[in-house]
Parts: structure tokens; sequence; C-alpha cells
């Protein structure tokens, strides 16, 4: 391939730049996903909302993935991965060119090691013990405590991924605070353990993060997440501890029920989840409960219930239809939102078409 075929093979000009140079890369793979469909929200203080909107289950996404061999086992890695709103053109992650993914590395026997902006070893806990994959309108980010900058990535991050070994592994995650008083000030620290064997699989995840204030505080989640695999039926749980600021954090913080303070995010709370998903030919069903149980003063508790649908048109292209209701205690203002958007109110539904290539 040439380079004017390239070229035009790339949508934008800094992914024509990427690809430009893959005849220097070993394996070079663009690969992307998008996503529309239509969302009714309702239970918000400004009423029901239909939308046609992208990025529902997952988000709308252009990526570009490489690796070179370097002899020996060792292998020079990255990735790109621009997030994007299908139905406006515009570039998701608050503008961010590269703003799901941007790192590189070298991986090898003795394990990986990654450079740049990546997924929280914590945040991945929670994706496998959610039956929809923290996606659709039923996306566990709407309850479930979540880690790192916008609720699941950490910037200027050092992450070590060890080999697997007996079907075990880990994860450790660094990134430094970057400040002129140090590098505890905004540092934050992320870790997990993956233990496989046969249909189960659990996994421990960690993520702390510092405030730098002042005053100086300090947000931590834990979760322990588990998936077994039946064949007929995937069953889903997981069980998380979140403590101080940052700790969980509130999707949409417009004050959408009209209540007569503005919502606030917990400091201290239990969540847990539990899910089933069935899968029957290109078929599946979905469905999952959420409790947040607030420790705090105001005892905001929260749960939240969902349904969903979807239908494999072939290996890459689904249809769906997910449906999700929020109950919230004492003020509480937690919504319905979905992969790439906070919501409206306290419940959704959503009908959609999902491609992926």
């Amino acid at each position: 391939m040439n380079t004017m075929k390239r070229a035009r093979a790339c949508a934008g000009a800094w992914l024509a730049i990427a690809c430009a140079a893959a005849g220097a890369q070993d394996a070079i793979t663009l690969y992307g996903v998008v996503d529309m469909a239509v969302v009714h929200e309702a239970g918000g203080k400004d009423g029901a909302i239909t939308k046609l909107t992208s990025g529902v289950p997952m988000g709308s996404r252009i990526g570009i993935m490489g690796s070179e061999d370097l002899g020996d086992g060792l292998k020079a890695v990255f990735v790109l991965e621009n997030g994007f709103q299908a139905d406006t053109g515009e570039v998701g992650q608050g503008g961010l060119v590269f703003g799901r993914q941007a790192y590189v590395g070298l991986q090898g026997r003795l394990g990986s090691v990654l450079v740049g902006r990546q997924y929280t070893p914590q945040y991945q806990a929670v994706v496998i013990a959610d039956p929809f994959g923290s996606g659709y309108v039923a996306d566990s980010k709407n309850v479930f405590a979540t880690s790192g900058n916008a609720f699941s990535r950490m910037d200027n991050t050092v992450k070590y991924i060890s080999p697997v070994v007996h079907g075990a592994s880990i994860e450790l995650a660094v990134a430094p605070g970057e400040s002129s008083a140090g590098s505890k000030p905004g540092r934050q620290l992320g870790a997990a353990l993956d233990v496989r064997a046969g249909r189960l699989r659990v996994r421990a995840g960690y993520h702390e993060r510092q405030r730098a204030g002042p005053p100086a505080t300090t947000g931590r989640n834990t979760v322990l997440a588990a998936v077994y695999d039946l064949g007929v039926v995937r069953l889903h749980g997981a069980l998380g501890r979140n403590q101080g600021p940052d700790s969980s954090v509130l999707r949409n913080t417009a004050n959408p029920y009209g209540a007569a303070q503005a919502p606030q995010a917990s400091t201290d709370s239990r969540d847990a989840m539990l899910g089933v998903l069935v899968p029957f030919g290109p078929h599946a069903l979905m469905l999952s409960a959420i409790r947040k149980d607030d420790r705090g003063p105001l005892d905001q508790d929260v749960r939240q219930g969902a349904i969903g649908y979807r239908y494999m048109l072939s290996k890459r292209t689904e249809l769906y239809a997910v449906h999700a209701h929020i109950v919230n205690r004492h003020g509480a203002g937690y919504t319905v939102g979905n992969a790439s958007e906070a919501g409206s109110g306290d419940r959704a539904t959503s009908v959609g078409l999902r491609h992926a290539f």
C-alpha cells in the first residue's frame, strides 16, 4: 500500500500521519466502533428527552495499534485511540484527540510495561462484573464507583502487567502528580489480581487518588469481581468499598431532579452488583441489579435495575434494546446514562445499532 492510498484510508489528518508510518511497523491494525441509537430519558426536572446519540453500549472510536519485533521475545507496542460522537462528529473525552487510550511500551516474557493514558486496574475489574460490559443505558458507572480521571482512566501512567502463571496475573499502575509540590499531590495508584480457574474468573482491584487540595485528601476504591460461565448462562457479581473524596463521582452534577440542594457524591459507600447474561445462538438476554449503600450522614442510597436484549447480525454488527431505572433516596442525584453520556433522569430506554471494524 503506497502513501497516497494509506492517507485516503485514514479519517482525518492525525490518522493520515499515523498511517504513513505503517511501513516501519512489523504489525499495525486500524480498528474502530461506530454506534448510533435512539435514547428516551425521563424522570429529570426538565421532563422527558428523546434523542439520537452515539456510543451507547460502548464509545464510538477509531484506533491504531501496532508492534515491532525487537528479538529474543521482546516487542515494542503502542495504542492510539480516539473517541468521537458519530451523531455530531465531535471529539469525545472532553476534546482530547486520543482521549480513550494513548500509550507505548515493551512486551516480553516477563510481562508488559506500558506508559501513557490507560484504563485503571480497578475499573477493568468492574467491567468484567457487569453483564452489560459497563455500557448501554444499564452502565454500571451510573451507580457503581469507578476510578481515575473521567471515571476510568489514568493520565501519565506507568503500568506493569505480569504474564499469566497458573491462571493468575497481576497489574500495577502509578501516575505521579507532576506538581511543583512533589509527586504525591495528584498522584494515582492502582493494582489488580486476576485469577482464572476453569469456568470461574475472579479479579480484585484497588485504586487510590490523591487530591492536591488544600486540604489534601485521598479517595480509595476497592472491588472484588467474579464471573462464572455455565455455558447456558453466565453469572456476574461484584462488591465494592469506596472511601474519601472522589471515591464516588456523580456523572451528572447539574441537579437533575430539582432537589433543594445540589446532589453530593458519597465519600463513604459500599457497592454491590449482581447480573446474568443468557446467550442463545445470536441472541443474548442481559439483567443486572446494582445497589449503593451510602454510609455518609445524608444516607443517599441508590438502586439500579436493568434489562436488555441484543441480536448479533454478524460477528461485528449488533442490534440492541435496553432499559434501566434508578431509585434515588434522600436527595441522591444519580442518573441513567450510558457509555458516553451522563443522562438526564432516573430512567432511560435505548434502541440502537453497533458496528465494529
